[in-house]
């Protein structure tokens, strides 16, 4: 490794350990912190947690101290301080922090981004489309180092309140354009590479996420994702890492649990709300995901600080 290596990689750690100490003036202690910049979250934890199943919608987690391990279908993925998980689809997934310390706690910040912002400045680029094999909804990466002083730039902005309106979307454009010229560039290209199938499947997953108690027919989504069924079945499985199946049932599940946590319905409504017939089903696939019964799972919850 040559000096110029060295040099990068100095940078590089500099501006991750920057952006750790902004989200540490503004997470201080365990929690998720929603800030004046609709679009970014941070995060902090001081111990390792529990797996926890959540939707990741389209956007950009990076982590700037500590470890987390996400699980998509039977994928596991793990990534660390300097590195970033983007995801292109709404995915149901399990996740959990791997490192944290009181003396050196999970620092990590979420943005969400704009689809169409991503399609415009894709077109503006005039960037290539990616080759439909390499197509992932979920990626891992290490950051560049442009893309961390412009996510130190924004933390660091939630100081200026008056100037967050004018200057947060410029920035937040900035790293837009710098994710698409980096390595998560093939990604989010498939998001605006029209009739696609990747980009079938995505719109798909957004009618599932709307119509999730309906009855799932695969002929019929598959027809208006212009595919064969076994065709349908295959891509669907390659970007969600699940079958179209297993994303309603997730879905379906996910919901139900906020329906008992924050609306206090019971089991058994909340089952029918989202579509199961059977009470008996709804408890055994509720406990296979979140690991305890419907009723034990939400007491648990409510315990939770």
């Amino acid at each position: 490794m040559d000096d110029s290596d060295n040099e990068a990689q100095d940078a590089d750690c500099a501006t991750r350990i920057a952006l750790a100490r902004e989200i540490g003036k503004f997470a201080q202690k365990a929690g998720d912190y929603p800030t004046a910049i609709s679009a970014l979250t941070l995060h902090c934890r001081s111990t390792a947690t529990e797996p926890m199943p959540c939707m990741y919608g389209l956007g950009l987690g990076v982590i700037a101290q500590g470890g987390k391990q996400v699980m998509l279908g039977e994928e596991i993925f793990n990534y660390g301080a300097g590195q970033s998980l983007l995801t292109t689809v709404d995915l149901p997934v399990v996740s959990h922090i791997t490192h944290a310390t009181p003396a050196k706690p999970f620092l990590g910040l979420m943005l969400t981004l704009d689809a169409r912002l991503v399609m415009q400045l894709a077109a503006e680029m005039e960037l290539t489309r990616a080759k439909e094999h390499s197509y992932r909804a979920l990626s891992i990466g290490t950051l560049e180092e442009n893309i961390l002083g412009a996510l130190v730039r924004l933390v660091r902005l939630l100081d200026e309140p008056k100037s967050i309106a004018q200057i947060a979307p410029l920035i937040q454009q900035e790293i837009t354009v710098r994710l698409l010229a980096g390595a998560h560039g093939p990604m989010l290209r498939h998001l605006v590479a029209a009739g696609s199938p990747g980009q079938q499947i995505a719109r798909t997953m957004a009618w599932l996420k709307q119509n999730f108690s309906h009855t799932l027919r695969i002929d019929e989504l598959a027809a208006s994702a212009h595919m064969s069924a076994s065709t349908f079945r295959q891509h669907f499985r390659a970007i969600a890492g699940m079958s179209p199946l297993q994303y309603q049932k997730q879905l379906r599940l996910q919901e139900a649990r906020q329906l008992m946590l924050n609306q206090s319905l019971d089991a058994g409504s909340a089952g029918v709300r989202v579509g199961y017939e059977s009470a008996s089903q709804f408890s055994r696939e509720y406990s296979r995901l979140f690991g305890a019964p419907p009723q034990r799972d939400i007491q648990r919850l409510r315990l939770v600080p």
